[in-house]
């Protein structure tokens, strides 16, 4: 089992949280093996025994040139793969190892002396290391040369906007050709669509897709809106050839909703993943123009960041990873899965680290303070957000308005679909480059599963005039006053076997569309409670409301999550109570893990406002 860990943070000094990172991409040559490392040989074999989730033994010694073996006795797949890579991007070593199965991890053979850091990408809290002694490898770890600049997504305004949804080239890798995505607009992301709260919004998403691609659909994630306009999986669906308007009123009880950063992406029920996968995510930002007398980092310097990850072929087209995907059993009702990548070995994890659909991009900035929109839209990888520098994040909000008071953090845990609003100040930093990038907490630590990566690069420029300032308060949006009573549980689980099909689920069943699993009374205040009894980590998203956290294992939730949400990180184990009031409209919403093969695969629920 995984251990059950408690949302807490370590007492890291900054600094270090680099050097940690420099260390993991960066191989040690000469470095002698410690407590627990086995004695130079020309072959090695590392274990991972039943239930353990850990590599046994964490290190070993090998001869240059020499083979290493991973023996997995467990019941899951694992992955040994090189948290280094090379110049492009790539891990320097990188092998799926199926369960009940062993395997050679090729790459390493030719690695030079020095010590080379691995983990599990499907457990990210698995971690190794392998120390290469003599031989004539050459391979060696390469930090990122930030060779291309950030793409901004271009912004639109109006109050109808039509996005086309269609495939297109676009510039991913530095080098090389572009690659063939689905994209809203033409670009990955899509279009940043900026408006102001409270203003009637119709987006009008026109189907320009192959037929093969099949009906779309798209949903505001984060937003308030009437179920039609909800991006729901199997019905109201854009088909090839169709177009369908969605209406975004961006009011909640008949007022404007507070400042807020959405996102919009394909919701299409057993195709989230792959039509994500392909390109369908953009960005949307809701503005309150009562923010303006804060005086926050505003126009070039309020940036919207997207952070995903993606796999490529030699020729740079996008990997399929669904292609070898389970095969779905039983019918509605009774769903599972069963094939090799059926729950809990499938996880769709890219091999590159992308920022606004590029991998490892620079941004020109100026001496100044600036503010940074911080999205997770990566399927399954979470990340530790800092600076290289150790300078700190002023956190001012999450996703769904600001919080009260601004919180200093060193990093920002974002799993899947989570954002943080920031304010970063790069003042006396000019003439340096600064990396923004993902450093993981110490082993059970919250946070130890997050993906070592840097992400992109700050060229700081010249100081120059700065008329922001940083808030000491903030007009947080009022939060509803908490019932006793838990009136709904949920638990996020695994269910099913081997032989008759295995299946995320919720409260031990699987997604149907035709069953409704709660009812809530419009008009009133509810209180949640959400359980993980998995061995994994899930991240627990719930449409329609505005959601306040009430508790995390029994506890007042850390500063940061103390504003509105509408994604949780669950740990195994752990508990987590929200509430909400529901508000305007009646109608099915969902509720589920935003780990998007958990969705597909199972991990979604349905519940109904009514009157």
């Amino acid at each position: 089992m995984i251990p059950n860990h408690r949302l807490r943070r370590a007492p890291w000094l900054l600094g270090l949280l680099w050097l940690a990172l420099a260390l993991a991409l960066t191989a040690a040559p000469g470095s002698s093996p410690g407590a627990g490392a086995t004695a130079s040989s020309g072959s090695a074999t590392i274990v991972v025994n039943r239930g353990a989730v850990s590599f046994s033994p964490a290190t070993v010694t090998l001869a240059g040139g020499g083979s290493l073996t991973l023996v997995n006795l467990d019941t899951f797949d694992h992955t040994v793969t090189s948290v280094a890579t090379d110049a492009a991007g790539a891990p320097l070593f990188d092998v799926r190892v199926a369960a009940g199965t062993s395997a050679t991890i090729t790459g390493v053979e030719a690695l030079a002396e020095g010590a080379f850091d691995f983990f599990c990408k499907l457990h990210p809290q698995m971690r190794g290391q392998v120390r290469v002694e003599g031989g004539g490898g050459t391979v060696t770890p390469q930090l990122p040369s930030f060779d291309q600049p950030l793409a901004v997504p271009r912004e639109v305004r109006g109050a109808r906007i039509t996005v086309p949804i269609r495939e297109a080239r676009v510039r991913m890798l530095a080098s090389g050709p572009t690659t063939r995505m689905w994209t809203y607009g033409g670009s990955y992301p899509g279009p940043t669509i900026v408006r102001p709260a409270g203003r009637q919004t119709r987006v009008r998403f026109v189907h320009q897709l192959p037929r093969k691609a099949g009906a779309m659909t798209v949903h505001l994630h984060g937003d308030h809106h009437a179920p039609e306009h909800d991006g729901q999986p199997t019905t109201h669906l854009v088909r090839p050839g169709k177009s369908r308007t969605y209406d975004y009123p961006l009011t909640y009880g008949g007022l404007p909703e507070p400042s807020s950063f959405f996102f919009y992406h394909d919701h299409r029920m057993d195709r989230t993943a792959r039509n994500n996968w392909r390109g369908l995510q953009g960005m949307f930002v809701v503005e309150d123009p009562s923010e303006s007398r804060l005086r926050l980092p505003a126009g070039s310097r309020d940036v919207p960041l997207m952070i995903s990850d993606r796999s490529f072929r030699s020729d740079n087209a996008l990997t399929n990873p669904f292609a070898q995907g389970p095969r779905m059993v039983g019918h509605h009702g009774a769903m599972a899965w069963v094939g090799p990548h059926a729950p809990p070995n499938d996880a769709t994890v890219g091999t590159h680290v992308l920022v606004n659909g590029r991998h490892a991009p620079y941004l020109p900035v100026s001496a100044t303070r600036y503010r940074l929109r911080l999205l997770n839209a990566s399927h399954f990888s979470a990340y530790s957000i800092g600076l290289s520098d150790g300078r700190p994040l002023l956190q001012i909000g999450t996703g769904n308005g600001l919080l009260s008071r601004p919180v200093v953090r060193d990093r920002v845990l974002l799993g899947p679909a989570q954002r943080a609003d920031v304010i970063v100040d790069f003042h006396g930093a000019s003439g340096r480059d600064l990396v923004l990038d993902s450093v993981p907490a110490a082993a059970g630590e919250s946070g130890d599963d997050a993906r070592a990566a840097a992400l992109m690069q700050f060229r700081v420029g010249a100081e120059a005039a700065d008329p922001s300032r940083l808030p000491a308060r903030l007009p947080a949006p009022d939060l509803v006053r908490v019932p006793k009573k838990v009136s709904k549980t949920w638990t996020f689980g695994l269910d099913g076997t081997k032989q008759h099909g295995t299946f995320w689920s919720v409260n031990e069943r699987a997604y149907d569309p035709e069953r409704v699993d709660h009812r809530a009374r419009l008009g009133t205040v509810e209180r949640w409670r959400l359980r993980n009894t998995s061995d994994l980590t899930h991240y627990v998203h719930i449409h329609a409301e505005q959601w306040r956290t009430v508790l995390r294992d029994g506890k007042a939730p850390p500063p940061w999550e103390q504003g509105l949400e509408d994604t949780w990180r669950l740990e195994p184990g752990e508990v987590v109570e929200v509430a909400a009031r529901f508000e305007d409209y009646t109608g099915p919403f969902m509720i589920h893990c935003h780990m998007l093969d958990h969705e597909d695969h199972g991990m979604m629920a349905r519940f109904d406002v009514v009157r």
